[in-house]
């Protein structure tokens, strides 16, 4: 198929651009600043400009959404500008264009209240009970995707979880950053069982859910690596491999909290040049458990991961 991919300039959405390609497909991307991706055919643009859109949607089979702002502060309208009325104008397009199949990228987040999610399946996105202006507005985002579904266009919503790896300037860079200043603290001492996904494994479980979207429209699922380990040791592992000593010290859960809160309050008056140094958010979300079912996704889409977690951090050490 000729494949659109939004977005394609970032960490995740590069490695799924080569997949792509490595599947047989021509890919087609659209995004602010070029992918750097051998082959693929550069459309510089954003998913907020509808002209740049359907401009960038003319003679394709098949689209995977992957742009969003990603951030843990920010201001809220660029939030939805982009997540939620950028996948509105991409469906409008994609619908006026005759596409045939979307996966939407979404986050397990949209379905993340602030309490442990211990084995579950891709629960439904609530934007009332999620947390953080990107949460919110991606579970909106989602649920205005799945709405699609039907009516000629294949539509799955596919949630990617901690996605790591070589490479990566946001999860990898900011750990190994904070912990080589001293300042990335265990909660809780670490505890909290999380699931995460090594890059290859997101990039090739897209792309399955684009094979098998006919069959699995309308549905969401969480995507990982399926190996849930501890926070502090997968924190560790990573720190290690990057060269840096692990984080040593633990404060209470329940006082990150109070401490994200305040300084989302500080951030909404006077922002920092970088990310918040801790939110609300990401002290639920180093603090709670969070792990995920794969048997529904591994046996919808045919797909297993291939790359272990253990294995992953021996790329990462590689690199």
């Amino acid at each position: 198929m000729r494949v659109l991919a939004t977005g394609a300039s970032g960490f995740l959405g590069r490695a799924v651009v080569q997949a792509l390609q490595h599947a047989g497909h021509d890919v087609r991307t659209l995004q602010r600043r070029p992918s750097n991706v051998d082959g693929a055919e550069d459309r510089l643009g954003s998913v907020t400009d509808p002209d740049a859109v359907a401009s960038a949607l003319d003679g394709v089979d098949g689209v995977v959404h992957l742009a969003a702002k990603v951030s843990l502060a920010g201001d809220p309208a660029q939030f939805r500008a982009v997540n939620v009325e950028g996948t509105r104008t991409l469906l409008d397009a994609a619908t006026a264009a005759g596409v045939s199949r979307v996966v939407h990228v979404s986050s397990p987040s949209v379905a993340h209240a602030g309490h442990a999610l211990a084995g579950v399946g891709a629960e439904p996105a609530d934007p009332d009970a999620a947390h953080g202006e990107y949460a919110r507005t991606k579970a909106e985002a989602e649920l205005l995707a799945l709405s699609r579904a039907g009516e000629g266009l294949a539509l799955v919503a596919i949630r990617p979880h901690l996605v790591w790896g070589p490479g990566d300037t946001q999860l990898i860079a900011r750990v190994v950053d904070r912990a080589r200043r001293g300042r990335l603290p265990l909660l809780n001492g670490g505890t909290a069982l999380i699931d995460s996904t090594y890059v290859d494994n997101a990039a090739s479980g897209i792309v399955a859910a684009l094979d098998r979207v006919d069959d699995v429209s309308g549905r969401a699922y969480v995507l990982t690596n399926g190996e849930p380990r501890p926070v502090g040791d997968l924190l560790a592992g990573i720190c290690r491999a990057s060269g840096v000593a692990p984080p040593r010290f633990s404060v209470p859960a329940g006082l990150a909290r109070a401490a994200g809160g305040l300084v989302e309050r500080v951030w909404a008056v006077r922002p920092g040049e970088d990310e918040p140094p801790m939110t609300r958010f990401l002290a639920e979300q180093l603090s709670t458990a969070h792990w995920f079912d794969q048997t529904e996704i591994r046996r919808d889409l045919r797909w297993t991961p291939s790359v272990s977690i253990d294995e992953g951090l021996r790329r990462l050490a590689r690199a």
